[in-house]
C-alpha cells in the first residue's frame, strides 16, 4: 500500500485494473486501517476518475454475493448519501411506495457513515432481519412486493470499511460505489446523486449497463428530490430541470424534511409517513420520488400518472402492508 499511496500523493491516477487490485486487496484484509483511511483521504482531495471508479466497481461485482431473482424486473432506488442534509429516509420510503404499485423493488442499502440513520439503520429498527439467502430474498420479492439487500452482506470489502468510514465521518468514494453494486442487477435504477460533477460521472457509468436509469440532483446540494428548489433530471434520453411545483405540487422547506436526531426518531418519522400521519410537505417529498421512479420503468404515460399512482399506494395503505409483508 505504501507505494500506491506514494503513487498517488504524486497526483497520479491508477488505472482500472489496479484500481480493482487495491480494492480486492482491501477485501482480503491485506491493509491495516491507517492505510485504508489514507487511501480514502486521496479521494476527498481529488476527484476520482471514472477508470478508477469503474475498477473499483469491477472489484466489488466480482466479489459480490449474487442475488437471482428469477426474472422479476426489479428497481432500486437509492442516493449516494454524503449530502450532508440528514433528511428522513426518502429512497427507502419511497421504495416502498413503489412496491405499494405492484412494481418490485430490491432496495440496496446499508448504515449511515455520514448520517444519522441510513436505510439499513430504520430498517433494523422497524425489525428487519438481514439476509442473504436468494431463496428468502426471492420470497421477500414475491411476497413483499420488495425486498432488502444490506450491502456489507453481499459485500466483504463494505463489510471490513464500514467501521473506518464511520469514524471518518465524511462522504467518500463508497458513497459513489454503492448505487451501481446493487447484486440483483436492477433493471431500473433512480439515483440520487449529491453533486452534478458525480451525475456526469453516473450519466457516463450508466450508460454502459444497458439499465434503464434516471438520474436526480437537487441544485441546492440534496442527493434527492428535495422539492426545496428545483431538480436536474437526467436519463438515457437527456436531462432536464424541473421546479418544485412540476414534480411535487408546492416548495418545501430544508426543516420539512429533517430527518431526527437518532435512529428512533428517524424510524417514527418513517412510520408516520407510511401510516398515513406524514406532513403535507414529507409527503410530497416521498411522492415526488416514487413517482420518478415510476417514471423510469417506462410502463406510464406520463408524470402525473406516476404521481397519482403513488398517491393512491401510499393513501391505500398498500405501502405500508408492503413494509408489514417484508417484516413478518
Amino acid at each position: 500500500m505504501k507505494k500506491i499511496l506514494t503513487f498517488l500523493f504524486e497526483h497520479k491516477s491508477l488505472s482500472r485494473e489496479a484500481a480493482k487490485d487495491v480494492l480486492l486487496n482491501i477485501s482480503k484484509g491485506l491493509y491495516n486501517e491507517t492505510e485504508i483511511a489514507a487511501f480514502i483521504t486521496v479521494y476527498l482531495m481529488r476527484s476520482i476518475t471514472i477508470d478508477e471508479l469503474q475498477g473499483f466497481r469491477d472489484a466489488l461485482l466480482e466479489l459480490c454475493v449474487p442475488v437471482n431473482l428469477d426474472g422479476h424486473e426489479v428497481i432500486d432506488i437509492v442516493g449516494t448519501g454524503g449530502d450532508g442534509k440528514n433528511t428522513f429516509n426518502i429512497s427507502t420510503l419511497s421504495c416502498f411506495i413503489v412496491a405499494g404499485t405492484g412494481n418490485k423493488v430490491a432496495k440496496h442499502g446499508n448504515y449511515g457513515a455520514t448520517s444519522i440513520s441510513g436505510s439499513s439503520n430504520v430498517m433494523e429498527q422497524l425489525g428487519y432481519q438481514f439476509k442473504n439467502s436468494n431463496d428468502a430474498l426471492k420470497k421477500e420479492v414475491e411476497t413483499a412486493g420488495i425486498c432488502f439487500l444490506h450491502a456489507p452482506l453481499f459485500h466483504p470489502a463494505l463489510k471490513v470499511v464500514g467501521p473506518i468510514r464511520k469514524n471518518m465521518g465524511v462522504r467518500n468514494f463508497f458513497n459513489m460505489l454503492g448505487p451501481m453494486v446493487n447484486p440483483a442487477f436492477p433493471k431500473y435504477q433512480l439515483v440520487g446523486v449529491f453533486n452534478l460533477e458525480m451525475a456526469r460521472i453516473y450519466n457516463y457509468l450508466l450508460q454502459q449497463t444497458g439499465s434503464n436509469f434516471t438520474i436526480i440532483h437537487s441544485l441546492d446540494g440534496y442527493d434527492e428530490i428535495s422539492l426545496t428548489g428545483d431538480t436536474k433530471v437526467i436519463t438515457n434520453k437527456g436531462e432536464q430541470i424541473f421546479t418544485a411545483e412540476a414534480l411535487g405540487k408546492r416548495t418545501v422547506s430544508a426543516t420539512d424534511i429533517y430527518g431526527g436526531n437518532s435512529v428512533e426518531e428517524a424510524a417514527k418519522i418513517f412510520m408516520d409517513i407510511l401510516k398515513g400521519n406524514g406532513t403535507w410537505a414529507q409527503n410530497a417529498v416521498v411522492l415526488a420520488n416514487a413517482a420518478m421512479a415510476l417514471q423510469c420503468t417506462g410502463k406510464y404515460n406520463n408524470y402525473d400518472e406516476c404521481y397519482q399512482l403513488a398517491v393512491e399506494s401510499l393513501e391505500s395503505g398498500k405501502a405500508h402492508e408492503a413494509l408489514r409483508k417484508l417484516v413478518n
